[in-house]
């Protein structure tokens, strides 16, 4: 009975880690997209419930953040010795069999849902797991070139860009996929700005590092700026909304406020402005 009942704990300690893992505050950045993608797309309600939008949001939701992180996390294990970061709200890479196999079986797992859709967003998913994997993984380790690092965040709109494609049965419009691209890159450089120490420490050269923390603020701003210029081409109400980017960060830069938390601060915002676009989306949809 005692060995039962350690197996039982050693499988809950191994899914908690794991859990941690995935970065649960960021499931959305992936599975959002989907949702944002398959509303702009729906002509009508059922859309929504297309087998290929679940399968999609099934597997971006947690699957896609175990492979991604998981994959970060094998290749970063001795740079992330000294990145407090992972000691307050991540987990350093336990490096065994197990672990391993089930980052390598998520990815396995996004294999097996590009059969499951339609085959014009196909080159989107396969982009996305490109970039998943050459973010982080040699021979391109894309997050340790600057600006490439930025530009290669894009893999995080490709799944709402194939999920709009899957419904649509066409590609979004192209301003659209560069203003949601453009705003990837900003986030993901914003992120990188509490990292900037450690990653001077372990000789990692990124867009942050290389800009430092000021000239860091400013390039966020102007590319969030031209992301909501891009939308707003689109549709100027969307431009508005996106707008609401490089004022945080302008804010940020002007305050007091510790980067680390204005960080942890944005799963909450991104969360607000993607119902607010899907909203708007479903608001058109019926009412047209």
């Amino acid at each position: 009975m005692a060995t039962s009942t350690a197996g039982r704990g050693d499988v809950w300690d191994r899914l908690a880690y794991l859990l941690v893992l995935s970065r649960p505050r960021f499931w959305l950045y992936l599975a959002g997209p989907v949702l944002v993608g398959a509303a702009a797309a729906a002509t009508t309600l059922s859309d929504l419930y297309d087998p290929a939008v679940v399968v999609l949001f099934a597997y971006f939701l947690v699957p896609a953040n175990v492979f991604l992180y998981g994959v970060n996390d094998i290749f970063d294990a001795d740079i992330d010795e000294a990145n407090p970061k992972k000691d307050d709200r991540e987990a350093r890479w336990h490096d065994d069999p197990v672990n391993t196999a089930v980052v390598v079986g998520s990815g396995v797992l996004g294999a097996v849902v590009i059969t499951l859709v339609p085959a014009l967003a196909w080159p989107w998913i396969a982009a996305h797991f490109f970039l998943a994997v050459e973010y982080s993984a040699p021979p391109f380790r894309f997050k340790t070139t600057p600006f490439l690092d930025s530009v290669s965040n894009g893999l995080y709109i490709l799944p709402g860009v194939a999920a709009y494609a899957a419904v649509a049965g066409v590609n979004p419009p192209a301003l659209a996929v560069a203003g949601a691209w453009l705003w990837t890159m900003a986030m993901h450089t914003f992120s990188a700005i509490p990292d900037i120490a450690p990653d001077r420490e372990a000789g990692i050269r990124t867009t942050a590092t290389v800009l430092g923390e000021g000239r860091t603020y400013a390039y966020c701003a102007v590319v969030w700026t031209l992301a909501a210029v891009s939308f707003a081409t689109v549709d100027v109400r969307l431009g508005g909304l996106l707008a609401i980017y490089p004022v945080f960060v302008l804010g940020v830069a002007a305050s007091n406020v510790d980067v680390a938390r204005a960080y942890w601060w944005f799963p909450i915002l991104n969360t607000v402005v993607g119902m607010l676009i899907t909203v708007g989306a479903l608001w058109s949809t019926i009412y047209g």
